[in-house]
């Protein structure tokens, strides 16, 4: 690390080694030689003069071993980046330099290899995509049955089960899934298209021979790592593609920011944590503290991330006719840092989930504390069932649990609604009764714990099945 200029924490502190890799230099231009030798074989293959066999073996031999100094100088003299690299590969290839980049526009090589790395770089979002859920699903059938305050407004409500709020993460996961792979669907080469995407230079080259050029915009493709190519171009892909790829990625960082947010009220609560580690400091000056830092971070970090589509948007916006230059210095930031920004997110996500930390004895604390207001409803309604007026028995309740809650807020006392309504005459139970009317507080968790055992089954399960080799091939302990 050079530590006298700016370094991005992104690939400095937060993603992982795969990640960076991918959006690398070597990786891009290793790539852009991988286009220039694919339009030479295609073009050989498909019978134009000019390329020959020698020329393509030339090409082949000299994809991997990028003279960098060559291209960085050459781009200072001729503030071109694709034709430097042009030149720096003619320089190691010079029976084949003749026809490098034959009959090509710069986002010949540009676009097609920004496509094959989203491409491989949305794989990697979905293999930790799927290992969040896969740890999300375990935490949530072993918690299924534990009863824990629900919450409205961040108000206590009735109760629900731990597993079951979890199983709220995973269903916005889910959907995250779903919107991604229909996103991968969309990805397609931009092949050979030619300069404003009319391919008048290819014609030109096999001699106004239109199902040639047709083959060849396919064959690129095929050896470039694509199925299909766009059926039509400007001079770049669709900008509006990017913007559907940072929406999709931006839902998952507003699916962890949720989930980070939730984590980090329990932990003030006391009933959840994510990991601490044996010797991880949580404050440097009150040492007994425990700060939720992992998902303090994955909370910033996807601040971060929701906030890039409307660059995304302007620029799909702002693509005059076939092309202008203004996407691309904004492109070189925010692909990269979308990827990099939901990697870090899921790297986090990961760890947190894979090791969480609950409390039960405070969450039963919680619970006893609130259940008397919980209870209010099935009491109003046991009065009913006694013969006594709905309206009347509920101001009563109502009155009580004021005062109730009176005691608890400005004396410190512990909530005593049931002694209050045990003591009035009007209110037909003992304080006996209304003990029992309590019952079980697993009793007010209504169908929380077989929601949670139906949907793993029939929405999760399914999914971990399909992607079980995934799973095994994550280390989700990674350290953040």
């Amino acid at each position: 690390m050079n530590r006298d200029i700016y370094q991005e924490p992104l690939v400095s502190r937060y993603t992982s080694r795969e990640m960076q890799e991918l959006f690398s230099e070597r990786y891009k231009f290793t790539h852009w030689r991988k286009c220039w030798t694919a339009l030479a074989e295609a073009q050989y293959e498909l019978g134009l003069p000019a390329v020959t066999a020698e020329m393509v073996a030339e090409l082949k031999a000299n994809i991997d071993n990028i003279n960098f100094e060559v291209a960085t100088a050459k781009e200072r003299e001729i503030r071109h980046d694709v034709m430097a690299h042009v030149y720096a590969y003619g320089q190691q290839c010079p029976l084949a330099e003749p026809i490098i980049h034959l009959g090509a526009t710069s986002q010949f090589v540009v676009c097609n290899t920004d496509l094959f790395i989203q491409k491989q770089a949305l794989q990697l979002i979905k293999k930790a995509l799927i290992k969040v859920i896969s740890n999300l699903a375990h935490f949530s059938v072993t918690h299924k049955d534990m009863a824990t305050l629900g919450y409205t407004h961040y108000q206590p409500a009735q109760p629900t089960t731990v597993g079951k709020r979890n199983t709220l993460y995973i269903q916005d996961l889910l959907m995250d899934l779903d919107y991604l792979e229909q996103l991968e669907n969309h990805i397609k080469a931009r092949g050979a298209k030619g300069t404003v995407g009319t391919q008048a230079t290819f014609i030109e080259l096999f001699n106004g021979d239109h199902e040639k050029v047709r083959q060849l915009d396919q064959l690129v493709a095929q050896k470039i790592g694509f199925t299909q190519t766009f059926a039509v171009t400007g001079q770049t892909y669709p900008r509006k593609l990017d913007m559907k790829t940072a929406e999709t990625l931006s839902g998952i960082g507003a699916s962890a920011h949720k989930f980070a947010v939730d984590l980090r009220l329990l932990s003030n609560l006391k009933e959840q944590e994510e990991p601490f580690e044996s010797k991880q400091v949580g404050s440097s000056a009150m040492a007994y503290k425990r700060n939720p830092m992992r998902a303090e971070r994955m909370t910033g970090l996807a601040r971060k991330l929701m906030g890039l589509p409307g660059n995304f948007a302007a620029t799909a916006a702002n693509q005059w006719f076939e092309r202008t230059l203004d996407d691309s210095a904004i492109r070189r930031m925010d692909i990269p840092q979308a990827f990099l920004l939901t990697d870090a997110i899921l790297k986090i996500y990961m760890n947190i989930t894979s090791k969480m930390v609950v409390y039960p004895k405070q969450i039963e604390k919680h619970l006893k504390e609130e259940l008397p207001f919980m209870a209010t409803e099935k009491i109003l309604m046991a009065c009913v069932e006694r013969g006594k007026s709905r309206q009347e028995m509920h101001e009563i309740i109502r009155e009580y649990s004021v005062a109730a809650g009176f005691a608890v807020k400005h004396e410190g006392l512990a909530n005593n609604l049931l002694e209050l309504l045990a003591q009035d005459d009007r209110v037909p139970f003992s304080q006996q009764e209304l003990d029992a009317l309590l019952g079980d507080y697993q009793a007010f968790t209504g169908r929380a714990a077989m929601q949670t055992v139906e949907f793993l089954q029939q929405y999760v399960d399914p999914i971990l099945e399909k992607y079980k080799h995934i799973i095994k091939d994550i280390d989700a302990t990674i350290a953040v």
